[in-house]
């Protein structure tokens, strides 16, 4: 059987476990709270550059200043760690760490922290194993001395080796995670390597040996600089004045948690949806992953935005399962996922039609991820950007167009009904909209126009369908 060893910090964790570790240890009588010079900075400096040969060195100290502290209570402070420490776990690894499990892989925890301050944590998660420095231990209390050298770069390798031969593990077969350039020694001996969150320096050697770049602290394919992602560099630009030939109405928005996995179903009237969607993201302040037609990303500029703030391409009529897989992976790790249940902007009469038809796909995630669902109604996007228009109209600076944008409180769903649980969802959204969405109305020639793409026109004359239609999983 084939293992994998998992890194702590900055790969499992998002960040140090030093902080906490010693905030245990001093809730629970065993350290005084006097921290080694300069800890704090080098913390602070690891958490976004990765680890260096000082942090390592404060690490390696750790063990003389644990001279005499008794083990049972240091076992105590970190049983009283896992807590905290599980808030630290980045949102995606357990889907990753899942994903192996079910490879028939077995779980090793490796890292440079003390064996006595992770075994607990290991035990949580599920781990089979934990690789990690150990102290010397007479008469139940610490020496100041290592047992086994220091796991860190070559000794790491050293330390899995050692476990390899006495567990009858192929290293060859094994794969390894980790975020350290330190850490090559161990990469570079496995069959699989997988450079997670690299630091700068490991980034460069994954990219010049081929090795996977993965990032379980958001979607694959979302970039991120010092903890950044693109959203939030985009988010103070995200404000209706950025948009002056559009008037906004934006209301509900406390109905969103502030946290936790959320499914926000939205109607679908033209491409300035996005625009509207953004600023409810934008005054939500959590990075908001969406599922969207598979053009989007194809297209120049646009595309690599999408894919940069962890859209979700949907393949037209494929009827893979996939986008509903990733968008579920979002949510498991507490995200929030905005979806279309119509699966593309209605065409004809279809676009007037005072009751919303959506596909079972906004149902079906709900049930699967058990994440709430919250409506939101859009209106007026399609006076400023209209479907049969290749870009929005930003001439109507003197008498803009209004856009509504109402968000409701979150649904009560069966999760056993699909049917139903998207009739509910399409109900609450058709509830938000203005009154004159909600009644029947005769479209003109020109109206009907205007709902179909560019240089098509209203080729049914009056279509009740949306062909060629994204279909939504």
């Amino acid at each position: 059987m084939a293992a994998v060893f998992v890194d702590l910090d900055r790969t499992l964790l998002r960040r140090a476990s030093g902080p906490v570790l010693e905030a245990a240890l001093v809730d629970e009588g065993v350290h005084k709270g006097r921290s080694l010079p300069g800890d704090h900075l080098l913390y602070g400096a690891y958490d976004r550059l990765g680890e260096n040969p000082a942090a390592m060195a404060l690490a390696r100290a750790s063990a003389r200043v644990a001279k005499g502290w008794p083990q049972a209570e240091v076992q105590k402070a970190a049983t009283r760690a896992v807590g905290p420490l599980t808030e630290l776990i980045a949102p995606f690894a357990p889907g990753v760490l899942a994903a192996f499990r079910q490879m028939g892989h077995r779980l090793v925890l490796t890292t440079t922290t003390p064996e006595d301050m992770v075994q607990p944590l290991a035990d949580a998660l599920g781990f089979d194993a934990v690789i990690a420095t150990r102290y010397e231990v007479v008469d139940g209390r610490y020496t100041g001395r290592l047992e086994g050298g220091f796991v860190w770069g070559v000794g790491k390798l050293r330390a899995v080796r050692r476990w390899c031969e006495a567990e009858d593990v192929d290293l060859d077969a094994c794969h390894a995670c980790s975020d350290s350039f330190f850490d090559i020694p161990l990469l570079a001996s496995v069959g699989h390597p997988h450079a997670v969150n690299p630091d700068p320096s490991l980034t460069v050697v994954a990219t010049l040996r081929r090795w996977p770049i993965e990032y379980w602290d958001r979607p694959s394919g979302v970039p991120s600089f010092l903890g950044l992602e693109p959203y939030h560099l985009l988010r103070p630009f995200v404000r209706p004045e950025m948009f002056p030939y559009a008037r906004f109405t934006l209301s509900g928005v406390e109905h969103i948690p502030s946290s936790g996995p959320v499914i926000l179903a939205s109607n679908h009237r033209s491409y300035f949806d996005v625009v509207a969607l953004a600023l409810v993201a934008a005054r939500l302040g959590r990075p908001v992953r969406f599922l969207a037609k598979r053009e989007l990303f194809d297209a120049p500029v646009v595309g690599w935005v999408a894919r940069s703030i962890g859209g979700i391409p949907v393949d037209r009529g494929s009827g893979s399962n996939r986008p509903l897989q990733e968008a579920e992976a979002a949510l498991e790790a507490g995200e929030v996922v905005v979806v279309l249940p119509q699966g593309t902007i209605p065409r004809g009469r279809a676009f007037f039609d005072p009751v919303l038809v959506g596909k079972t796909g906004t149902a079906r995630l709900a049930a699967a991820s058990h994440a709430p669902v919250v409506p939101i109604g859009l209106y007026g996007t399609e006076r400023v950007w209209p479907r049969s228009a290749r870009t929005p109209d930003m001439t109507a600076l003197l008498h803009p167009p209004r856009v509504e944008v109402h968000v409701g409180e979150v649904l009560s769903l069966t999760g056993r009904d699909m049917r139903g649980d998207t009739t509910a969802v399409m109900s609450a959204i058709a509830a938000l909209l203005p009154p004159a969405a909600r009644e029947v109305h005769q479209p003109t020639p020109e109206e009907l126009a205007r709902t179909h793409p560019p240089g098509q026109g209203a080729k049914e004359g009056g279509a009740n369908s949306a062909p060629g239609a994204a279909r939504e999983p």
